[in-house]
């Protein structure tokens, strides 16, 4: 036995403690489907005011959707809808076709893009070329004299042509403005004002001189309005090199008068050898539907009529056009 320094006994030794390790045992728990939401019961009226109920029919927008759209009230306020809104298509086409002939105007939209490039090359170009009168055919109801619409006769006047060169005539002229440091949004709508001005007066004194020549033909209106649009070319092409050569500063110089001349010139011949058959006709009808021939002196006034349209008014137009 063992002594400690005190002479007491020293204590038996007790075995070291041994702590149990907790042994965690990994369990997967099992997967299974929620049980179904138990059937709500319809309450009364006096349930909770601010439960939020659920979309009938089906759940969904769509199914509320269909559901108002089964009701008959809403079918028939469909149908009226429907009706009303037919009858007031038919109403604004019939009052516009008191003034416009839309059937009419297709005819002079049924171009193609060879016929566009090759116009603008006989408006800029007519010296050579033959022939100018119209090519006709058969109508759909048998009737003679039926002109063939742009796309199958060069000849043809259309309105395509003349519409892109206004429209790109305001652009040109405002943005020639913006390039001198002149630009004003409201210049988009005087440029626009102005050049259907001049269009304006130029029919006006068309449809003028044709009446006191008593020269009548159904599209005299809308083929004196299609050729009233080709000037717009030669002022497009003067405006664009005059720009260019006097380094834009304005249309002017030696250049520029050339240029002018050359397609003052240019537009003035394709309208002479082009509203021949319109101001020159070889018969006229009179009121009874009978075809009488055009007497001499009546032919003399017209064509000289035709020579002041085509050379000293054309020229006063294109040089207003070319000064704005």
């Amino acid at each position: 036995m063992q002594r400690t320094n005190y002479g007491h006994p020293a204590p038996a030794t007790s075995p070291p403690l041994h702590h149990p390790v907790p042994q965690h045992v990994s369990t997967v728990p099992q997967l299974r489907s929620p049980p179904p939401p138990a059937p709500q019961h319809q309450t009364s009226g006096y349930g909770n005011p601010y439960q939020q109920q659920g979309p009938q029919g089906g759940g969904s927008a769509f199914g509320a959707y269909g559901g108002f759209m089964a009701d008959p009230t809403a079918q028939m306020g469909f149908q009226v809808g429907q009706t009303a809104l037919k009858h007031g298509t038919e109403y604004v086409e019939q009052n516009f076709n008191r003034y416009v002939n839309f059937s009419a105007l297709k005819h002079y939209f049924n171009v193609s893009n060879s016929y566009v490039v090759n116009k603008l090359f006989l408006v800029l170009f007519p010296w050579r070329h033959k022939p100018w009168s119209r090519k006709q055919t058969i109508g759909p109801s048998g009737q003679e004299g039926w002109f063939l619409p742009p796309r199958d006769d060069l000849n043809s006047p259309d309105m395509y042509i003349p519409l892109m060169a206004l429209v790109t005539y305001i652009l040109l002229s405002t943005m020639m403005a913006g390039l001198q440091g002149a630009f004003n949004p409201e210049l988009l709508g005087y440029t626009a004002t102005y050049a259907f001005f001049v269009v304006g007066i130029e029919i006006l004194l068309l449809k003028f001189g044709c009446y006191l020549l008593s020269i009548s033909n159904d599209s005299q209106l809308l083929d004196l309005v299609a050729y009233s649009g080709y000037k717009f070319v030669g002022v497009i092409a003067t405006i664009l090199v005059s720009e260019i050569s006097n380094g834009g500063k304005g249309t002017g110089g030696w250049i520029g008068w050339t240029i002018f001349s050359y397609t003052f010139l240019a537009n003035a011949l394709f309208l002479l050898r082009s509203l021949k058959y319109v101001l020159l006709p070889e018969n006229s009808n009179d009121e009874r539907g009978t075809m009488q021939t055009v007497a001499r002196s009546q032919k003399s006034r017209r064509t000289q009529f035709l020579f002041l349209y085509s050379y000293p008014l054309q020229l006063l137009f294109m040089w207003i056009l070319t000064r704005i």
